[in-house]
């Protein structure tokens, strides 16, 4: 079994706050939350058909994605991951790590004509730990490493006494028969669906982390998650987490799309105060180019590229592919309000800092297609993979169109 990367780079975050070792997670896990629409826009999309892509082309996306090697978490469905992952054994040998949404609260059942994401949300599981872990109601001992064996576990505080016990001592529960079967989790923490006691939204930021230290300090390390998923709220906010527990690791959620540039920037921020993790669901799959769009956001949190020159790289390699953009180049460079749940409520909250100055990347024909590009030797790396930091800029350009093109 390949080394995964999650397990390294963990590892190396705990031991050292100051590396630069960051993880970053597709969250394919659409289906447990929207219908029909959950694989994304299919390429023959034309907006007055609102055509969507087949499961099996979505998880044809997720296989590719896979063998890109860039993500080091693919986060599915239950019924996906017992495809992907015990079927066809698709991880065996890659250092990317399956993962399996573990709960699916009231607030994230989105469904045509639905109402249920407006009431405050209700703990809900479909799942089980050992359908997660190898495919049935009840594992054999050694049958718990064929499938999954890290879960998100989500929940949703809307600041109510009731409301919010349901919702811990579910959790508990969770944590009392993960720990048992030996089952790793991460902890989603999405911003109040349907506050019933209003939060100023300047505070917002404070109530989750409050509720997130709260909801962890009768926790010990044995049942702890291993990182959190939540809304960046900002530097204030995420310095603060950041600070309190230097074993407690950050990780942003992606929200709704938005523009190109809104990614970008989002986790070039993020990771400047303080997060480590970026699960991104909607901002991947419904990029022009997943793949392109993976390997723009690996580069940026690598220090290799700003967000502004990711935009335009990124436009560059669609232009190059023949794919029509979503948006202008103008646009996509654009900021914009995001919503950071599945269905509205918080906010991004951007820092005010300014761009980095675009810069224009070289085109691939400018660099020598014969020398040959150095590999990297990073433990749970393929060694195939190429060592970025001993390439020039023009190299990692031109190393990356072609690669894009190629695939």
């Amino acid at each position: 079994m390949v080394a995964k990367s999650l397990d390294i780079k963990l590892a190396r975050i705990k031991a050292d706050r100051a590396c630069k070792e960051f993880i970053i997670a597709d969250a394919k896990d659409a289906d447990m939350a929207f219908g029909i629409s959950a694989p994304g826009k299919s390429p023959e999309h034309y907006s007055q058909e609102g055509k969507f892509r087949s499961l099996p082309e979505f998880q044809e996306c997720i296989r590719q994605i896979v063998r890109q090697g860039l993500v080091d978490i693919m986060l599915m469905s239950t019924y996906v991951s017992s495809i992907l992952t015990i079927q066809e054994r698709l991880f065996d040998n890659s250092h990317v790590t399956p993962a399996a949404r573990a709960n699916d609260t009231t607030d994230i059942h989105v469904m045509r004509e639905g109402v249920y994401p407006s009431a405050p949300s209700r703990p809900f599981r479909t799942a089980t730990i050992d359908h997660i872990q190898c495919g049935k109601i009840d594992c054999r001992p050694g049958e718990r490493i064929l499938g999954a064996n890290l879960g998100l576990y989500s929940v949703t505080f809307n600041n109510d006494v009731d409301l919010d016990r349901q919702t811990l001592e579910h959790y508990r529960e969770f944590r009392i028969e993960a720990e048992r079967k030996g089952f790793r989790h991460f902890l989603e923490v999405f911003d109040p669906n349907a506050l019933v006691n209003p939060v100023s939204p300047d505070r917002l930021g404070g109530f989750v982390n409050d509720m997130i230290v709260r909801c962890l300090a009768g926790v010990p390390d044995s049942g702890r998650p291993l990182f959190l998923k939540m809304v960046y709220h900002g530097p204030k906010w995420t310095e603060e987490l950041a600070g309190y527990d230097p074993q407690l690791v950050i990780g942003i959620l992606g929200g709704s799309a938005g523009t190109t540039y809104d990614a970008f920037k989002m986790i070039a921020e993020a990771q400047k105060y303080g997060a480590r993790v970026a699960l991104f669901g909607r901002k991947i799959n419904n990029a022009e180019n997943q793949l392109a769009f993976i390997e723009m956001l690996r580069r940026i949190v690598d220090g290799q590229i700003s967000p502004e020159e990711a935009v335009r790289a990124y436009h560059g390699i669609l232009q190059g592919l023949g794919l029509q953009p979503y948006r202008s180049l103008e646009d996509d460079m654009k900021l914009t309000s995001q919503a950071m749940s599945y269905v509205g409520g918080g906010r991004a909250q951007m820092p005010a800092s300014p761009a980095s100055p675009p810069r224009t990347l070289p085109a691939a024909s400018q660099v020598a297609s014969t020398k040959p590009v150095p590999k990297t030797s990073r433990p749970g790396v393929s060694p195939d993979a190429p060592d970025f930091s001993k390439m020039t800029a023009k190299e990692r350009a031109a190393y990356h169109r072609a690669r894009i093109a190629g695939i």
